[in-house]
């Protein structure tokens, strides 16, 4: 019981790092109106903190394989607790750009440490539902960190909402400094050997279907805010609430998701909710200003999205279990690659094609995910067919 509490500081921590990254999303309208910038020029902070994460993450873990975990938790924290108040702080669009590669780098530490503290802390058995606990963190941050953050920044202005996250990291700084142990560092994985198995034409497959599904997720869903205030005329409370509901749409989606996987298989979980995802995108822009269709479709198109984060996890484990730790850091990095991706082609597509059709374009790139879930399958079956004959 006692390492169970200490489980949940670190998904506090997972949650704090989720809303910094998602919030973007929920006060998208309100930072591009205060910098006076474009809402897809503003789209494009959610690109640079992805791409600093993808990027950066792996190379520091690398970098700090040795060092202590508690003492890597608490630096990281600190790192990413001062971008906040960098981003309170400082004026104009360019200084907030910056902040957000700080921001990002710190997060990715932050979640990656927490991750293994979780594992190292749990009973014997209990492993994976410490992982799973953390994970829940960053979906908690879906649920109530973006529609807490318009809130906020409702009531405040946006950059309060940073200045919060700010506050409560300090806070947790403490609690971790108090009841998480010392704790060794791993052996480091050089890198070289964890891209050695991106040469393997299944793995390649596989991160192709996050790469795809979450970045058709990410085109539309980073700019969600401007699109039902603006295509839907949704007002600011009402899109709260909207945010709200497809929050808890997603924590239902990804509990949903890993019980389909155990009983019905990996494919059948990831081809059904994706082809439910496009569906639900594609009702979006049809929804028009009717409040009970587009709150259904919202709900819909979170809960399918949602239901294939957990399952593609374990698609991925499954092909390599015994480098699984590798695995889950590749498909880390692949998560945020996407979303950084998604969020630039959406801004491209806002600019030059329209608000409107952001849907459209994100239901194409999780189409493309579901005919690669169909590749890898044939590509599993037909390595298992052979694999009798060696």
């Amino acid at each position: 019981m006692e390492s169970t509490w200490k489980v949940y500081i670190l998904a506090l921590i997972s949650f704090l790092v989720g809303t910094s990254e998602y919030i973007i999303s929920g006060i998208l309208d309100r930072i591009a109106e205060t910098l006076g910038t474009s809402v897809a020029a503003a789209g494009q902070l959610i690109t640079v903190f992805s791409l600093a994460y993808a990027v950066g993450t792996p190379i520091l873990m690398a970098l700090t394989a040795k060092m202590d975990r508690r003492k890597l938790l608490l630096y990281s924290l600190g790192l990413f607790i001062a971008a906040n108040l960098l981003t309170f702080i400082l004026p104009g669009f360019g200084l907030f750009i910056a902040a957000r590669i700080i921001m990002a780098l710190g997060a990715g530490m932050v979640v990656v440490t927490a991750l293994s503290i979780a594992a190292k802390i749990a009973l014997p058995g209990k492993q994976a539902s410490s992982i799973a606990t953390v994970i829940m963190g960053f979906t908690a941050s879906l649920i109530i960190g973006v529609p807490l953050g318009r809130m906020v920044a409702t009531a405040f202005g946006w950059k309060a909402a940073f200045l919060a996250i700010a506050i409560v990291g300090v806070l947790a700084m403490f609690v971790i400094a108090a009841a998480i142990p010392r704790m060794q560092g791993d052996k480091p994985v050089p890198l070289n050997k964890q891209f050695a198995l991106l040469k393997n034409r299944q793995v390649l497959v596989a991160l192709a279907i996050t790469f795809f599904w979450l970045g058709g997720y990410s085109l539309a869903y980073t700019y969600i805010s401007p699109f039902l205030l603006q295509v839907s005329h949704l007002n600011d409370s009402m899109l709260s609430a909207a945010l709200f509901v497809f929050g808890i749409a997603s924590l239902v989606g990804s509990k949903a998701g890993g019980y389909s996987a155990d009983k019905r298989g990996i494919i059948f979980t990831l081809a059904s909710g994706m082809l439910l995802h496009i569906i639900s995108l594609i009702l979006l822009s049809l929804a028009g200003q009717s409040v009970i269709a587009i709150f259904a479709t919202l709900i819909l198109w979170s809960f399918a999205a949602w239901s294939s984060g957990p399952t593609q996890q374990f698609n991925l484990v499954s092909l390599f279990p015994e480098s699984s730790g590798v695995m889950l850091s590749l498909n880390q990095s692949m998560m945020q690659l996407s979303m950084a991706v998604g969020a630039g082609v959406g801004g491209l597509i806002v600019n030059h094609v329209s608000l409107a059709s952001i849907t459209w374009f994100g239901a194409l790139g999780v189409l493309i995910a579901v005919i690669a879930t169909f590749i890898l399958s044939s590509m599993a079956s037909r390595h298992s067919a052979v694999q009798p004959a060696d």
